[in-house]
């Protein structure tokens, strides 16, 4: 009698050893159940970006291939607006300005952000008052910035720092007016701009240096600058890439300080890639190739994220 019950047991203890424990079926229900619930929350946001980013982005993708007649009606131009823009001189000028400035800027504000980072860089409780000061330009609006510097460019021998160089023997700059100076007077200005920016992200690359590493140096009998070169700037490598790669993609995408500093003038010497689109479209008139210079910005932008993050992947797979 044991021994049937035993029997008949059996399958019963086989089916229940081989059922999933319900935990199991839980965590097996659990992501199929919720994948909807991810997405709910994220349509609010979706819809606002499809309404006021997606939509207008694929109109001026349709506009750049259009000639934009406001009230009769638009007409299919073909490739003509991007031929325009690539044979327009004011254009090629207004690149070569955007990649002299962008370069200047993307490295100055990376040097001075770096050693912002590196003379603000400890846990003593004081240095954040000099921290939040150095960090204010970022957080302050740019118009704002502009017209400070606008200020400190004047031009005449009493403007503030021509009164300063003035002080060493050199004679008054007009430094927004000259057009062999306009471009460089607009840089240092980004660079005071981005170079806080910059710090904030070397600092919190600088805290997850091993500290080991600097006492091992120093036991070793390394100097500062080699304990800088051979420790600190390569715990640094991809905090460098975030901030050269935001930086470049940064640089191509100016227009406030140099509209409110120069408005692109004196005689075009400050005329970027934005600056330019904004005179095509909003003085000209002329939508249709603005919308397609800005298409090409578009394609540059990406190209060169893409550019940067292929570089830094090659870099991590040495």
């Amino acid at each position: 009698m044991t021994d049937q019950a035993g029997e008949a047991m059996t399958p019963l203890v086989k089916n229940a050893a081989s059922r999933p424990p319900a935990a199991s079926l839980r965590r097996r229900v659990r992501p199929q159940s919720r994948w909807w619930t991810v997405w709910l929350f994220l349509l609010p946001a979706l819809l606002l970006f499809l309404y006021f980013k997606f939509i207008p982005m694929f109109a001026g993708i349709q506009m750049s291939f259009q000639k934009v007649r406001p009230f009769l009606g638009n007409e299919w131009v073909g490739w003509s607006n991007y031929a325009a823009v690539l044979n327009d001189s004011r254009f090629h000028d207004a690149i070569v300005h955007t990649l002299i400035l962008g370069f200047g800027q993307s490295i100055g504000a990376v040097i001075g952000g770096l050693v912002l980072a590196l003379l603000l860089e400890g846990a003593s409780k004081t240095l954040w008052f000099v921290r939040t000061a150095a960090f204010l330009p970022v957080v302050t609006a740019t118009a704002v910035i502009g017209e400070v510097w606008r200020i400190i460019y004047f031009p005449a021998p009493n403007g503030f720092l021509n009164s300063a160089i003035g002080s060493l023997g050199l004679d008054p700059v007009r430094w927004l007016e000259d057009p062999a100076v306009a471009l460089y007077s607009v840089m240092a200005v980004g660079i005071w701009q981005g170079a806080p920016y910059n710090m904030v992200i070397f600092l919190a690359g600088l805290a997850g240096v091993d500290r080991s590493l600097y006492e091992a140096s120093a036991i070793d009998g390394a100097k500062l600058r080699h304990r800088l070169w051979y420790v600190t700037l390569p715990a640094l490598r991809p905090a460098m890439t975030i901030v050269l790669v935001l930086a470049a993609v940064r640089s191509l995408r100016v227009f406030t300080d140099v509209w409110v500093l120069t408005g692109g003038g004196p005689a075009g010497a400050t005329d970027v890639w934005m600056t330019r689109i904004y005179s095509l479209g909003f003085e000209r008139n002329q939508m249709g190739i603005a919308s397609a210079a800005s298409i090409l910005l578009l394609i540059a932008s990406i190209a060169l994220t893409a550019l940067a993050l292929l570089i830094t992947r090659k870099r991590a797979e040495k």
